[in-house]
């Protein structure tokens, strides 16, 4: 399996376990920050959107309620049962403007200048070649259209991070991650430059620091659970997964917030 195809696969099996808790009240920063993704665009009546790497609907849905019935927003993941659940919510809103496609969006076949607006909220880094991912996203872009790409700062989930990791590496070594493929674009500088390979110039970007409250250590084990760190947990067996969980809970004991820096990026095309 190729380096792409092996990403795409790690990312499919972690979201699709993290379905369970992806949605849990005390991981509301999917949908705040893919709200605050789509209030920054200024979306307007009647246009067209991809949103790709859409989870289950956090910047999807509030763009097809800003296009209204008009517009028209496709909305796409790899992992199906996150679809599923995008799907439900905007059945529920009765928004019928969204359509959720399970796919790659490396491969989704769109001529180009297809869409006025294409959006990536937290996923851009999933692919092993961003400029390349980010290049495909652009074709697709029309003249005069905008694309934004959403993603973490630094020091993502701290303190939290580093307990959860600690952990790992106490019960098992093999499964510790050597980097973080958002590391090379939580900078400003280090997104334009990403942004510059791609051939994406002029992009606004802004960094907000921010936090996300804990009431317990226990709200940070449900994040874990409904994010990427799912996939490193899927590996372990329930009295290793146990003792992680308990390490986790004793590390955290008393914080009451985990860092949430994010960078917004904005381009005109």
């Amino acid at each position: 399996m190729g380096d792409l195809e092996e990403a795409k696969a790690k990312a499919a099996a972690a979201y699709n376990a993290a379905a369970d808790h992806f949605d849990h009240p005390v991981s509301s920063f999917w949908h705040r920050f893919g709200r605050r993704t789509v209030e920054r665009l200024g979306l307007r009546e009647g246009e067209t959107v991809l949103d790709v790497c859409c989870g289950s609907g956090g910047s999807a849905l509030p763009a097809a309620e800003a296009v209204g019935p008009n517009g028209k927003v496709v909305a796409v993941d790899l992992a199906e049962r996150l679809i599923a659940l995008g799907e439900a919510k905007a059945r529920a809103k009765g928004l019928g403007n969204i359509e959720f496609r399970a796919g790659d969006m490396l491969s989704l076949g769109y001529p180009d200048a297809s869409f006025d607006v294409v959006i990536c909220v937290f996923g851009i880094f999933f692919v092993p070649d961003m400029a390349a991912a980010t290049k495909e996203l652009w074709r697709m872009v029309r003249p005069g259209g905008r694309l934004t790409l959403t993603t973490w700062g630094p020091n993502l989930f701290e303190p939290g991070n580093t307990a959860f990791w600690d952990a790992i590496l106490e019960e098992r070594p093999d499964l510790m991650k050597g980097f973080n493929p958002w590391e090379r674009i939580s900078t400003p500088d280090g997104l334009r430059e990403m942004l510059r390979e791609a051939g994406v110039f002029d992009a606004e970007i802004v960094a907000e620091a921010g936090v996300h409250p804990l009431a317990s250590s226990d709200d940070w084990w449900l994040i874990a659970m409904g994010s990427g760190y799912r996939g490193t947990l899927a590996q372990l067996d329930p009295a290793t997964l146990a003792r992680v969980r308990e390490k986790n809970l004793a590390a955290l004991a008393g914080c009451g917030a985990i860092e949430t820096n994010v960078v917004y990026m904005a381009a005109t095309k």
